[in-house]
């Protein structure tokens, strides 16, 4: 019995057969930014009364969204930008056809990315997708950076990654 569990003991404490096992679930620091030019400190310090000015920065946008993959809540972000791009559609066929895949993945039960709205947002989203228009994703998109003003904006501003940008 005792040589049975030294086994198995010294199989699992083998080296793993793939890099895959190297994985860490959990990154201690957001991923580096991409090319977007890394704001001043008054620039970055502009960000705490603003989720707004953070969103609109590509560095600050590119570096919430690195922090919130990091605390695997980044749908929120992605949605958000998702009804930026929404609105600038012309198209009555590409509006349609966003509509559906922003629909399909973040607000439809179950939905791969699914954002946290309440039951009243999502029925008022999906009667305006109806017949598509710039504004039909706007009630849920307006909860959704409550949400992230509320929640992670604050998390984000308290993260390394932050402070070291404003020194």
């Amino acid at each position: 019995r005792a040589k049975e569990i030294k086994t198995k003991l010294g199989t699992l404490l083998q080296k793993p057969d793939s890099a895959i096992d190297f994985i860490i679930p959990y990154p201690e620091k957001p991923e580096k930014v991409p090319k977007a030019q890394k704001p001043s400190p008054e620039e970055a310090l502009q960000w705490r009364d603003s989720l707004e000015k953070l969103l609109q920065n590509p560095y600050g946008l590119a570096s919430f969204r690195s922090f919130l993959r990091s605390e695997f809540s980044e749908e929120n972000a992605e949605f958000w930008v998702a009804c930026e791009d929404y609105k600038k559609t012309k198209s009555p066929m590409k509006m349609e056809e966003k509509a559906k895949k922003i629909y399909e993945e973040f607000i439809q039960t179950e939905a791969p990315k699914e954002v946290n709205i309440d039951h009243f947002t999502k029925a008022v989203t999906m009667k305006n997708l109806v017949e598509p228009s710039p504004s039909s994703f706007d009630m849920a998109q307006k909860r959704i950076f409550a949400l992230m003003e509320k929640d992670s904006l604050p998390r984000f501003l308290r993260s390394e990654f932050y402070q070291e940008l404003i020194k």
